[in-house]
């Protein structure tokens, strides 16, 4: 699933109401066919009310962009270019601290692939772009007894780990747009991790720390169940077609 996503900055919100829901429902299966601006504006909206709602109902709303709303927290701060910082530690030569603007200044890596979330529901052609998370790894140079990576998340819940190996790929990102636009909070902005090749709770939201490691620490699912090496299609006993 993509079970990091969705809550508010305030944490507290009403209940989504019948009428709401079954409002909603409609408009979500009439914007599958719509115009991409109304697809797009109806993501938005099903966001703002996830922000606010404790219920995670609308985790299991239809909308045009096809993903869905989770957390694991009933609040999660906003972060802007004002106050976003991403740090870079752990078995590290030269520790680092990024700013939105630094990460926006490195060459950036466009990829369009499948979005396979583990619940079943998929996104295809979902555009990604942002800094190869290698080149962060490599500016702040790997110690030699590093063997993975391990996330954190500014919901000051979430937390995710890769292999080295697995880090290091082409297609893990440190994503900063979303269909080439900036990535809003709902979907984790303003930066989030995301893997390519893997089920969608691996790309880990509202990203915030990139620790060096000496052993895969298993990440929030993990601890909960769900497998470590998270492969489309070949993990998690589903055999959903590759994303990459």
């Amino acid at each position: 699933m993509d079970p990091n996503t969705g809550a508010g900055s305030d944490g507290h919100g009403a209940p989504v109401g019948r009428r709401l829901v079954l409002g909603m429902l409609g408009l979500g299966a009439g914007a599958m066919a719509a115009a991409p601006w109304l697809q797009g504006r109806l993501e938005t909206a099903l966001g703002a009310v996830a922000d606010k709602d404790p219920t995670g109902v609308t985790g299991l709303l239809p909308n045009g962009g096809g993903f869905r709303y989770y957390s694991v927290t009933s609040s999660v701060p906003h972060k802007d270019a004002g106050n976003y910082r991403l740090t870079v530690d752990g078995l590290v030569d030269k520790p680092a601290e990024y700013r939105l603007a630094d990460l926006r200044a490195l060459p950036q890596t466009r990829l369009v692939r499948d979005v396979q979330c583990v619940t079943g529901w998929r996104v295809p052609g979902t555009p990604f772009e942002g800094v190869r998370l290698s080149t962060l790894l490599d500016a702040a140079g790997v110690g030699p007894r590093a063997k993975a990576v391990r996330f954190t998340c500014f919901d000051g819940a979430y937390s995710e780990s890769l292999t080295l190996d697995q880090a290091r790929r082409a297609d893990v990102l440190v994503a900063l747009k979303l269909r080439d636009k900036p990535l809003e909070h709902s979907h984790g902005g303003p930066v989030r991790l995301y893997v390519a090749p893997m089920y969608f709770y691996k790309s880990a939201k509202w990203l915030s720390g990139i620790t060096v490691t000496d052993e895969v620490r298993p990440g929030y699912w993990e601890d909960r169940g769900y497998d470590v090496d998270a492969w489309v299609g070949k993990s998690n006993g589903r055999d959903d077609d590759p994303t990459a």
